[in-house]
């Protein structure tokens, strides 16, 4: 009840401010904690942060630390491209930044050190996507694969746009609504390329390799062919969702074509290359910060004693129910 009370008097949507660290529904059938988050501010509010540990308690950036793929071998910190077989190969770790039928605009904060989830601010103000009929919210679990980068300087040869100078989208399409900080292992099917203010913003199709359906999925064709409709409803979301912000409908590339998963395997391959030499600082990264605990040989690595004093220098207002700071595990699906 007391928690009711502070939504209601917070004046937000009640569904956006739904502990956002807090996984629904049941756990994966196997499963093995490998990271938790840690909470910092309060929730629907600009200072709010959900920062990310590793097993053993020590503070990372979710955007540099977290391997790209599922179960990577690494060579000087960095996961290396090898694979055993096509499914494998097809592994990657997918960052929750957005829960399904949510409205909140979360996003890792890639300028800030340590990379937290943050809500995203717009003129002053918290942003929410509007509701697109007959859509609620945002229609997939929506968040990231770690360790890409869409470089804004770097020309896309496919798009002819340049990127968007965040790591590559991706539109999660299982049953079960996922939670904000959760990390979970997908399978890539598709691709789709949104040119958003004439900058190249690659949406993945992916689907959690834990969910009931996954082994019926291999590729974009199979979205159309058990999920009918789901793809023309993708498009249309991502056309019109700033529509209600008073800007024009977004436009597509190759005519709002998904592509297979050949084609996006390439894409992610690309924007790790493009987040390797942000790493190695063989381009420059602009506002990008690239703080890291664990990649050998980045000139932008710091400690362990390092990276909690950044965590400990962020403000947090006080939580009236509780003194500690909440941690919150999420787990991975082997």
């Amino acid at each position: 009840m007391s928690a009711l009370l502070r939504l209601l008097r917070t004046g937000a949507p009640a569904a956006a401010c739904l502990r956002l660290g807090t996984s629904a529904g049941t756990g994966p059938r196997r499963a093995m904690a490998l990271y938790h988050t840690e909470e910092r501010g309060q929730p629907c509010s600009q200072n709010y942060r959900l920062f990310f540990k590793d097993v053993t308690g020590h503070y990372i950036s979710p955007f540099h630390d977290i391997p790209l793929k599922v179960n990577s071998k690494e060579e000087n910190g960095i996961p290396t491209k090898k694979a055993r077989n096509d499914e494998y190969e097809n592994l990657f770790n997918m960052i929750v930044e957005i829960p399904r039928w949510t409205n909140a605009k979360m996003e890792i904060a890639t300028e800030e050190p340590l990379n937290p989830i943050k809500q995203y601010v717009k003129d002053g103000k918290l942003r929410y996507v509007a509701n697109i009929f007959p859509y609620k919210g945002y229609i997939w679990n929506y968040g990231t694969l770690p360790q890409t980068w869409e470089d804004p300087r770097e020309k896309d040869k496919s798009t002819n746009c340049f990127g968007d100078n965040d790591p590559i989208d991706v539109c999660e399409i299982g049953s079960k609504i996922l939670s904000c900080g959760e990390v979970v292992h997908v399978k890539i099917l598709g691709i789709l390329a949104l040119i958003d203010e004439g900058e190249t913003d690659w949406k993945l199709i992916a689907i959690n390799v834990n969910d009931p359906e996954a082994s019926k999925f291999h590729d974009i064709d199979d979205v159309e062919k058990f999920k009918p409709g789901y793809l023309e409803a993708t498009l249309n979301w991502f056309r019109l969702y700033k529509v209600p912000d008073g800007k024009p409908e977004n436009q597509f590339a190759f005519n709002g074509e998904f592509k297979n998963k050949a084609f996006a395997l390439e894409v992610i391959k690309s924007t790790h290359q493009c987040w390797k030499a942000l790493l190695m600082k063989k381009c420059n990264g602009g506002a990008i910060n690239c703080t890291n605990v664990q990649i050998s040989d980045s000139p932008f690595r710091c400690t362990q004693e390092e990276a909690r004093s950044l965590v400990e220098s962020v403000l947090s207002s006080p939580n009236k129910e509780n003194n500690e700071e909440e941690q919150v595990w999420h787990f991975l699906s082997k």
